[in-house]
């Protein structure tokens, strides 16, 4: 691995062109208005999320009506709402911030922040991973569970 890194020559420069700093700020406004509706739908899901609960507080017989998610209760929906919410925040705050940098690094030819803007991208990618892989080991379990308990 040594050798590799000893062949490469210390100074890389990428040409980036006019064209791609024009795709660039392009991705920068959609990601803007992805953030924007991202936010609007967390803070929906925030406020869904304590309506819901108080509105099962207030009359429980509101929990036959919910199916599956009627065992966790008033506050497990409160719970769960707020995690989706969540869910919904953290991705659409790394593209407001991919947004804001990534504009600021091509307008103003600054490095830092266009470097900045790549970073989020990376930890928006990281993040949408890594909730693939947790969502795809709980299908496997879900389907282990499923059989399991069916051939007994």
């Amino acid at each position: 691995m040594e050798d590799i890194e000893k062949e490469v020559p210390q100074e890389i420069k990428l040409i980036v062109t006019e064209e791609m700093r024009s795709y660039f700020y392009d991705m920068s406004k959609w990601a803007r208005f992805l953030s924007v509706v991202g936010f609007v739908i967390s803070a929906f899901l925030t406020l869904s999320s304590f309506g819901i609960g108080a509105a099962i507080s207030a009359n429980p017989a509101m929990l036959n009506q919910l199916g599956p998610l009627a065992g966790i209760g008033a506050t497990g929906i409160t719970i769960f709402y707020l995690l989706l919410a969540l869910l919904f925040f953290y991705p659409s705050l790394l593209l407001l911030r991919f947004s804001a940098k990534g504009r600021q690094g091509i307008l103003f030819g600054d490095q830092e922040n266009f470097n900045d803007a790549i970073y989020h991208v990376k930890s928006l990618f990281k993040f949408w991973g890594v909730l693939t892989i947790v969502l795809i080991a709980s299908y496997f379990l879900l389907i282990i569970a499923v059989v399991s308990t069916s051939v007994k």
